[in-house]
């Protein structure tokens, strides 16, 4: 046989990836299973979205290759976006980059500003893809701890006692996924002070803003932020187009250089009616967020009381796609708690161990479910 490269044995398949071929396994055996566990929104995206994908398709160079750096119209729809939603003003043309969903760009960052070597600041917990990722591209991951007692928020003293003289990146998300902390300006202007005073790129991953959180921040609404900092968003969750593969990454034009040079040999441009539908996502009005929070906002209530009904502890100041819940007094182990679940209620929870050691102790579940399988997961216990 041959033999696989040596990075793949620093990684694991994603948490997911495996975990759900056995909850579909279950599911083809006739079980009724509710997954709760993934953040895929079940909504549709707005009837004007698929429209604009429909009318596309007709458009004399639909099929054809498309320009690696997206539509003009696409760009300056994200620049829109971010005016009007963050108040934060980039170039279309220098400081946005289209990606096919977020989650590329955190490997074409890390190979654009990596070297074997290098460490990163990755929170715990956090978005596995982080750690994963960082040892892909052989650098090194430095774990920071996000704690319940600091509200799930940097402890920038224990930062400034590491040895960071190796840190070339830093990833940070807020709202936070898996807890759904908020986050602050105030903190933003701490980190981006700190990432200054050590040369450090800083990341924020920012896909969460509009679900269920009445104030949409940017990292970039920072002064002086995009001399060290860039920012992934995403339609994924916003717009309800997982499936689309539609993000951006916006940074200082040197940086979207550096992420251009990979992101240019790594594929060959998105699909014409998806870059169509995204442009008319963007340009949605406020009523859009606020009809997609009402439906959040009962699901919330109903999951909440699920969680209450486990003898969890939700944390109630979470925003986002998710609730985070604490283990019931004398429960060890959330991994042995959602396979029990799993396999006597048929009922998928995320384990808040696969987000980090100090996820031990939680459990997280999504919103996209109906509220009529929430009732019915309810009804279970």
């Amino acid at each position: 046989m041959i033999t696989t490269a040596n990075r793949l044995q620093v990684v694991e398949e994603y948490y997911f990836s495996s975990k759900l071929r056995e909850v579909r396994q279950l599911a083809a055996d006739g079980k009724p299973i509710i997954n709760m566990g993934i953040g895929s929104p079940d909504l549709k995206p707005a009837p004007a979205v698929m429209e604009a994908v429909l009318a596309a398709m007709q458009d004399e160079n639909a099929h054809q290759y498309q320009s690696y750096q997206g539509l003009p119209e696409l760009r300056k729809g994200m620049a829109d976006f971010y005016q009007a939603n963050y108040g934060v003003a980039v170039d279309p043309n220098t400081e946005i980059l289209p990606l096919m969903g977020s989650k590329e760009g955190i490997m074409h960052i890390s190979l654009a500003f990596l070297n074997k070597g290098d460490q990163v600041l990755i929170p715990n917990p956090g978005y596995p893809t982080y750690s994963s990722v960082t040892k892909l591209v052989e650098a090194v991951p430095v774990y920071y701890d996000l704690k319940a007692e600091t509200n799930w928020e940097p402890d920038f003293e224990a930062l400034e006692k590491l040895d960071l003289s190796k840190v070339k990146l830093m990833w940070l998300g807020y709202p936070h996924m898996p807890t759904g902390a908020r986050g602050s300006l105030a903190l933003f202007k701490k980190l981006i002070a700190f990432a200054k005073k050590h040369n450090l790129l800083l990341v924020n991953d920012n896909p969460y803003s509009f679900v269920l959180n009445d104030n949409p921040m940017s990292l970039l609404q920072v002064e002086g932020a995009k001399e060290v900092a860039m920012e992934l968003n995403s339609l994924s969750k916003t717009f309800n187009m997982a499936g689309w593969r539609v993000g951006m990454v916006l940074g200082n034009a040197a940086c979207i250089d550096a992420v251009l040079k990979v992101k240019s040999n790594m594929d060959s441009g998105m699909f014409y009616g998806i870059q169509k539908g995204a442009t008319a996502a963007l340009n949605s009005d406020k009523s859009w967020f606020e009809d997609m929070n009402k439906v959040y906002r009962r699901r919330r209530v109903l999951t909440e009381k699920l969680a209450e009904k486990l003898g969890c502890e939700v944390y109630k100041e979470g925003v986002g796609l998710f609730v985070w819940a604490k283990l019931p007094a004398g429960v060890d182990s959330a991994e042995d708690f959602i396979n029990t679940i799993l396999h006597e209620k048929y009922i998928f929870i995320a384990p808040g161990t696969i987000f980090g050691s100090n996820g031990e102790g939680y459990i997280r579940f999504a919103l996209c479910v109906k509220e009529e399988k929430i009732e019915e997961a309810i009804s279970r216990f």
